[in-house]
C-alpha cells in the first residue's frame, strides 16, 4: 500500500469516482475539505482540534453535539473550560480520579501494548508528564529548563528542531513512571490549591514558542485539563480493542 508523508500534491484536488476504502490518514490537514455523494459507513475520525472548529455532516454542525456526549462519557470533562480557581481545582480532581480508575485496572501485560501506531498507556503518562512539563512548570512557573528526561515528545518534534537531547532515549521502567507522573500530579494539585482569580489572569509566554498566542496562567491549566481528558479517551478506546 503506498504512504503519502509530507505532500502538498492533493491540496485542492477533485476526486471522482475514487475509492478511499480502509485508507488511513494520520495528522495531516483536511481542514476545508468538501465530500459530497460519499458513502461514510464506518468512517472513523478523531482529531483533537475537533472543538476549535466545525464538522458539517448533512448541513449540521455535529462538533456541539459530540462535546456534548463526551462530557456524559467523561463527567467532569466540561469542567475543562471553567475560568475560576474553583472549578479548575474540581476539574482537575474529576480527571485525576478518572485516571487513577485506568491505570488501577489496566493489567501488567498491557501498559506497553499498542494499537496501531498510538502510544501505549506507558508512553500516554510519560506524554502526560511532558505536557504537566511544558504548561505547569515551563509555561506558568517559567522554569528555565522544565522538562524530566522521561517525557514522551509529540510526533514532528525532531523535524521542527526541538532539543531532543533532554530526553531519554531508553524507555523507563513502568514503576518509575508512575513515580514521576505522580510527582506532577501532586505539582498541579499543589498550584491549584492557592490558585486566585488574579493569578489565572496573568500572561504567559506559550512554552512552544511562537508569538502567535499569549495564554493567561488560566489557558496553561485549561490546556493541561484538556489533554488529561484527551488521551485518557484515547487510552480507554485502545485499551478496549485489546481486551
Amino acid at each position: 500500500m503506498t504512504t503519502y508523508t509530507r505532500t502538498k500534491e492533493f491540496e485542492g484536488a477533485t476526486f471522482v469516482n475514487a475509492s478511499f476504502k480502509g485508507a488511513t490518514v494520520r495528522f495531516s490537514d483536511v481542514s476545508g475539505m468538501t465530500m459530497r455523494g460519499v458513502d461514510v459507513n464506518g468512517l472513523d475520525i478523531d482529531s483533537h482540534d475537533l472543538f476549535f472548529g466545525s464538522l458539517i455532516v448533512n448541513g449540521v454542525d455535529v462538533v456541539p453535539f459530540v462535546d456534548a456526549e463526551l462530557n456524559r462519557q467523561f463527567p467532569g470533562r466540561e469542567l475543562q473550560k471553567a475560568q475560576t480557581p474553583e472549578g479548575l481545582r474540581e476539574g482537575w480532581v474529576a480527571v485525576q480520579s478518572a485516571w487513577r480508575t485506568t491505570v488501577d485496572s489496566t493489567p501488567p501485560d498491557l501498559v506497553d501494548a499498542r494499537v496501531d501506531d498510538e502510544w501505549s498507556l506507558a508512553q500516554t503518562l510519560r506524554h502526560l508528564v511532558l505536557a504537566t512539563d511544558a504548561w505547569l512548570r515551563g509555561g506558568i512557573l517559567r522554569i528555565e529548563q522544565p522538562f524530566h528526561e522521561i517525557g514522551q515528545i509529540f510526533t514532528g518534534a525532531a523535524e521542527a528542531g526541538f532539543d531532543m537531547s533532554i530526553f531519554r532515549a531508553d524507555p523507563p521502567a513502568y514503576a518509575e513512571i508512575l513515580a514521576v507522573r505522580a510527582e506532577r500530579q501532586q505539582q498541579v494539585t499543589d498550584f491549584l490549591a492557592t490558585a486566585t482569580p488574579e493569578l489565572l489572569a496573568e500572561d504567559r509566554a506559550n512554552p512552544w514558542g511562537g508569538d502567535d498566542w499569549h495564554p493567561t496562567v488560566g489557558d496553561c491549566v485549561r490546556v493541561i485539563l484538556e489533554e488529561e481528558w484527551a488521551h485518557l479517551r484515547y487510552i480507554r478506546r485502545d485499551l478496549a480493542r485489546m481486551r
